[in-house]
């Protein structure tokens, strides 16, 4: 396994995206199966692709801030560290 950047990751996922027709409107679906629910449409494959890259993105920040594991993709996970906030001071 390898610990990647965010970026890198976003790339693996794409690696394992499927683009698909919609079968009932002049789109394209792009799905990223890796992630689950992770999915958008677009006119045509290039904007479907833009659009997924920016789904994965929130998919992965929302699982972060969330607390929940990342699936390690093609070998690869996400390196990153989650630092705690400290408490405000309180003011008398």
């Amino acid at each position: 396994m390898k610990l990647v950047s965010f970026r890198e990751y976003v790339q693996e996922i794409l690696k394992t995206a499927e683009y698909k027709p919609c079968e009932d409107s002049d789109c394209v679906v792009a799905i990223a199966k890796v992630l689950p629910g992770c999915m958008t449409q677009g006119r045509n494959v290039e904007e479907a692709r833009d659009l997924l890259i920016d789904a994965i993105e929130t998919w992965i920040l929302s699982a972060i801030k969330d607390g929940e594991d990342l699936p390690e993709v093609n070998g690869c996970r996400l390196a990153f560290t989650i630092h705690e906030e400290e408490p405000e001071a309180a003011y008398a």
